[in-house]
């Protein structure tokens, strides 16, 4: 369970870490080294990076002692077209897959979070990932309806880092973001307000300073991206066959990847839909268990 960013020597062309390492690197690195996302809105921005992050979990899932060639599951994004999910594929294969299989994101989430998905019943699985929200009905193995859209938990630290510059003057990186959304962030007022010191770099006087901001401020600075994937939902459920329609309003939506451990997503989205909502058990590794 590692994020996918690869810090890459841009000198001599070799990767220095990967996942969680080269995360921690994100807006700190010197000049000759740079902090990539090989995979952006859930496919490959690119390509050599991402067959040098594949072979780097290959290598830390096999064993020291003989060559490991796995047999490899990827998800993707339902939209994807036919060119982006071979490009997946054979990056997998080069990077030292015995063999490549691809199975659509949403499906994975909702075997991952336990779902009837080979019943004549209706699921719903709301999967918010890094780049992608993925919004499905699934019934008899297969998906009914699917909408994917390139708004999900990336774009939420984006909100916040264009706000804080916007309002305050503040330059604040990627991670800050991040660390603003998982701290005092929230889709829906929950409970008491909180407030978190941050730091960054002033505009005007280019010197570091320090800020304080509140979770009202941080709900008014991801309600745009949140209200894309609300709407991404009702889409959705206005596509959705009466019948499995009325399976989805008796067992609810079920939330799963990141972006579902957003403080009250899960209450404003049932409040919009008038469907309940369940968060699934661990949603981050619903896919990967998928």
């Amino acid at each position: 369970d590692e994020p996918s960013v690869v810090a890459v020597d841009r000198d001599r062309k070799v990767p220095l870490a990967v996942g969680l390492e080269a995360k921690q690197m994100l807006g700190r690195t010197p000049g000759n080294i740079v902090a990539i996302r090989p995979m952006k809105d859930g496919v490959i921005a690119d390509i050599d990076t991402t067959e040098m992050m594949l072979k780097y979990f290959i290598n830390k899932a096999g064993s020291r002692r003989a060559p490991f060639r796995p047999r490899i599951i990827i998800s993707i994004p339902s939209g994807v077209t036919g060119v982006e999910r071979r490009a997946v594929q054979e990056a997998a294969l080069r990077a030292g897959a015995r063999e490549a299989h691809v199975i659509e994101e949403p499906m994975a989430a909702a075997i991952g979070a336990g779902l009837p998905v080979e019943e004549p019943t209706g699921s719903m699985v709301v999967d918010i990932g890094g780049g992608t929200t993925e919004v499905a009905i699934i019934s008899l193995g297969g998906l009914v309806t699917a909408k994917s859209i390139r708004v999900a938990g990336d774009e939420l630290d984006e909100a916040i880092v264009q706000y804080i510059k916007r309002h305050y003057n503040l330059l604040i990186g990627e991670r800050t973001g991040e660390e603003i959304k998982q701290t005092i962030g929230s889709a829906y007022p929950v409970g008491e307000e909180q407030s978190m010191e941050i730091r960054g770099r002033d505009l005007v006087t280019g010197l570091p300073r320090t800020l304080r901001v509140t979770s009202e401020e941080i709900r008014k600075a991801m309600a745009e991206p949140v209200a894309a994937i609300v709407e991404a939902i009702k889409v959705t459920l206005e596509n959705t066959p009466p019948e499995l329609a009325a399976d989805i309003m008796d067992r609810g939506i079920v939330m799963t990847g990141g972006g579902a451990l957003l403080k009250g997503l899960d209450v404003l989205i049932s409040k919009e839909t008038g469907m309940p909502v369940h968060v699934a058990d661990e949603p981050l590794l619903c896919v990967v268990k998928g």
